[in-house]
């Protein structure tokens, strides 16, 4: 995922576990777009990446794919 970040505000629309995984994922909503947050706390300092803003329906059968482990 290249890192693509570009607004101050952000809602989180939907996550998956964060606490029982050490990397979690988050369906965001920022300016009209959607992205999916990930954020890797395995090391010392945690990795946030964001993918492309993308518009709703992408970003939810994105999302979709990916609580199913098809995304890549």
């Amino acid at each position: 995922m290249p890192d693509a970040r570009r607004t101050a505000y952000v809602r989180v629309v939907e996550h998956n576990c964060d606490d029982c995984v050490p990397v979690s994922y988050e369906l965001c909503a920022a300016g009209g777009l959607m992205f999916i947050r990930r954020t890797d706390r395995s090391r010392d300092k945690p990795l946030v990446r964001e993918t492309e803003r993308l518009i709703t329906y992408r970003a939810r059968d994105l999302w979709r794919d990916l609580l199913l482990g098809l995304a890549r």
